[in-house]
């Protein structure tokens, strides 16, 4: 007797509700377990939120789109980072949204919602979501262009082209690896004679104009500050390393894919017990053009950025990994047939839902077991809230004004940054970096310095005393992190650097 369990039949009755459910309890879960277990904000956060607070048109780290979205978030959640990982799994919510549509014009809803849940498996999309910034703002943009692209090329839906294009110039402003990605639908387009003729209208041109408008003051600041060159190519020497980089991120990508690998395996037939009679899912004949385009986005993407990141030394692939493996469940789906036949359903419930919960289980044991077992910091166990409330009142109390600045150890500094006046971060190392205040600015004005002690003395490392030659250490302040075990206390050595008084 064929017997389908209740997952199986929702799935094939009510595909969109299966699909809110998991979308939005993977949101809510890495949500609630970043607030619970991080004292501080993971990754490049506090230097994102530090940047955005400027509302720069560009910077160093590229298009500001990402910046400026980080700092609405943070002030919309009353300076509070809740407010930032919130906006984090929106990004999760709307690319995995766009890549259930994308499926569902190409596969039909059933395989698209196990398209989701194949590609919800993948860590780039668990705890490296959290870290909102660029890359995991370019996902939900990228989702996006492919499916409205697909509508506009592959299901000539002149409606699409208005999305389409705002799309493309919201992704040209938040990451620079835009131009890159977008080379690759523009050439399946034109290598294909049906997908050519969608682009020979006036629809076409109104799309770069409107691409045109948006991009138009980044364009701008780009040629004055002269940042149209690529990075070196790497020099003889340097190709085995750059070689070995390539192999570890395309590696890394495809450790990233093993939840998928593992459903997969689990649901060979060949090993099903005999007299099995499995459920099915069905889908409509695949449309030729429809699994060109799946495979092309799907194994293109990861190689091309993978070299890319290679060549010119990059720590992640081009476009981060969450945009090179997104359509690698759709691609599963694409390969496996008009018929999906579900073995050993309760194996497969519990391995989907192991894979799920595992990242959520690594970083609890990161935050609450690793300090007993090694010495090791968890940058997240930084008690930043304590460390910004710390140095922004005792400025605020030596000169009756509040913090403007913060300089020195560029980690520290950005956490302070977060203090309720939220102070200008001066990377006094590399003053260029932060225009938006000038070492004459911070002299001028006053603000904190700050380093890691390595004792009681709290003398500043060489480095900024020559930076900083007239400060005048303060007593090094101890924090306790949030779970300290077996790792010391974190000394803050420090100084003031008081404001001037007008003359």
């Amino acid at each position: 007797m064929r017997f389908a369990s209740l997952i199986v039949e929702l799935i094939r009755a009510r595909p969109l509700l299966v699909f809110w459910l998991v979308v939005c309890a993977q949101a809510l879960l890495w949500v609630l377990v970043p607030t619970l277990f991080y004292a501080s904000p993971p990754g490049a956060v506090a230097m994102v939120l530090a940047y955005g607070r400027e509302y720069q048109v560009g910077t160093d780290l590229g298009p500001p789109l990402a910046f400026w979205l980080a700092d609405i978030a943070y002030r919309a959640a009353g300076g509070h980072i809740i407010g930032v990982y919130v906006l984090a799994q929106l990004c999760f919510i709307v690319t995995f949204y766009a890549l259930y549509q994308l499926a569902r014009s190409l596969v039909g809803p059933q395989y698209a919602v196990v398209a989701v849940l194949l590609t919800s498996t993948v860590t780039a999309f668990a705890g490296s979501g959290v870290e909102f910034g660029p890359l995991v703002l370019a996902r939900p943009l990228w989702a996006l262009v492919l499916w409205h692209g697909w509508q506009v090329i592959g299901q000539h839906r002149r409606a699409a082209w208005f999305a389409l294009s705002i799309e493309i110039g919201l992704l040209l402003l938040t990451t620079v690896a835009a131009p890159a990605l977008l080379v690759l639908p523009l050439v399946f387009a034109l290598a294909n004679a049906r997908c050519r003729r969608a682009l020979l209208s006036l629809d076409t041109a109104f799309a770069l104009l409107v691409i045109a408008v948006l991009v138009l003051p980044y364009g701008i600041w780009l040629l004055r500050a002269d940042q149209f060159a690529l990075p070196p190519l790497p020099s003889t020497a340097q190709l085995g390393d750059r070689a070995l980089l390539g192999l570890q991120l395309f590696g890394g990508l495809l450790v990233s894919l093993a939840g998928i690998g593992l459903l997969v395996v689990l649901n060979i037939g060949r090993f099903a017990p005999k007299h099995h009679d499995a459920p099915m899912i069905a889908r409509p004949p695949l449309d030729p053009l429809a699994r060109q385009f799946v495979y092309v986005f799907a194994l293109v993407p990861p190689i091309v950025a993978t070299i890319a990141a290679a060549v010119y030394g990059l720590g992640h692939v081009v476009g981060g990994a969450g945009v090179a493996v997104l359509l690698s469940g759709l691609a599963v789906m694409t390969v496996i047939g008009n018929v999906l036949n579900l073995h050993r359903q309760r194996l497969l419930r519990s391995a989907w839902a192991a894979l799920i919960a595992a990242p959520a289980v690594a970083v609890v044991f990161a935050a609450v077991v690793q300090p007993w077992l090694s010495r090791t910091e968890v940058p997240t166990s930084l008690p930043a809230n304590e460390i910004a409330r710390f140095f922004g009142e005792s400025f605020e109390r030596r000169t009756g004004k509040p913090l403007p600045a913060v300089a020195g150890d560029p980690q520290l500094a950005s956490l302070i940054a977060l203090a309720p006046s939220r102070p200008h971060l001066f990377l006094d190392a590399a003053p260029e970096r932060t225009p938006w205040v000038t070492r004459d600015d911070f002299e001028r004005n006053g603000g904190v310095v700050v380093w890691r002690a390595a004792d009681t003395a709290g003398k500043p490392p060489d480095d900024i005393a020559k930076r900083f030659p007239g400060i005048v250490p303060e007593l090094p302040r101890a924090f306790e992190r949030m779970i300290s075990g077996r790792q010391p206390l974190l000394r803050i050595g420090w100084a003031i650097v008081r404001p001037k008084q007008p003359q």
